[in-house]
């Protein structure tokens, strides 16, 4: 099999569980390697997303790893065999990876979960307020790849207006509402745009209000993305070094109940969109 040379996101993933199988049985690569036929090499390779594997092999693994959560293996089975080239592809070469594989989970999750305590989340941002959020970078970024990075978070919107939308649900800070990333008109078509998106039945809008006592979750802003089965569920965090996908069990049990609690102390739909609404007044 043809050897990557940039695997991604998700075909590190699918190398990854493979490996956690693996040592869960106790096996070493050389071990697994004369189960399947191969050698150590073949298996590192297709551990770290180098090559791909075919359903029967990752099949035959699994067997031979002794795991018995066939809905786990099947979600495994369509990681290995989808050839997906989405739109996100015409940006290869012109924008970090990160956001490529970020868009590729996306367009497969089942459901998607942001909390945000600063920005309003991307999936629900105008292009206005998006390019301003851009801008802030520093070092200050070229127009042309301003320009990229704006239309291709637009496009991550797909998910959300497709025919069968992928449920969405975002958590807001009232500090995310109220800071102007640009100007006051720009703010305000910002906040009408979010109001504009929850309309929708697979959208979700909650806020959390300054007027909360015992809040102190505002820690970071995390997007939830699920699998096909909770353990493909994936983390994203964004950092001023990059984007970070996070994908162990322990981590991904942290997130989960971080966006329960924010979910639990936020403000019902109703509520957020009468306060996001006098928010909007104020500008």
């Amino acid at each position: 099999m043809v050897q990557r040379s940039e695997p991604t996101a998700r075909q590190v993933r699918l190398g990854t569980e493979l490996r956690r199988l693996r040592e869960a049985a106790g096996l070493t690569a050389v071990q697994a390697a004369g189960l399947l036929g191969a050698n150590r090499v073949q298996i590192s390779h297709i551990e770290s997303g180098l090559t791909g594997v075919s359903e029967e092999r990752l099949r035959r693994l699994a067997s031979h790893y002794a795991c018995t959560d066939t809905e786990f293996v099947d979600a495994l089975a369509v990681l290995a065999t989808d050839r997906t080239r989405g739109w996100w592809e015409e940006y290869r070469g012109l924008l970090p990876t990160a956001f490529l594989d970020l868009a590729e989970l996306e367009h497969h999750s089942t459901r998607r979960r942001d909390v945000e305590f600063l920005f309003i989340p991307g999936l629900l941002q105008t292009p206005e307020y998006a390019r301003a959020a851009f801008c802030s970078r520093i070092p200050e970024l070229p127009e042309e790849e301003l320009a990229l990075r704006v239309r291709h978070r637009m496009q991550r919107k797909v998910i959300l207006l497709e025919p069968d939308p992928t449920p969405y649900e975002a958590v807001i800070h009232e500090a995310a509402l109220r800071i102007r990333v640009s100007d006051r008109a720009d703010a305000r078509a910002q906040l009408l745009r979010v109001l504009e998106m929850s309309d929708a039945d697979h959208i979700t809008v909650r806020v959390i209000p300054f007027d909360l006592d015992g809040f102190g979750a505002a820690w970071s802003p995390v997007m939830l993305a699920s699998g096909l089965v909770p353990r493909l569920d994936t983390a994203v965090r964004d950092a001023p070094h990059g984007t970070g996908f996070i994908d162990s069990a322990a981590q991904l049990a942290v997130f989960r109940t971080l966006f329960r609690r924010v979910e639990a102390v936020s403000l019902d739909p109703t509520r957020s969109r009468d306060f996001i609404h006098r928010v909007a007044k104020e500008l």
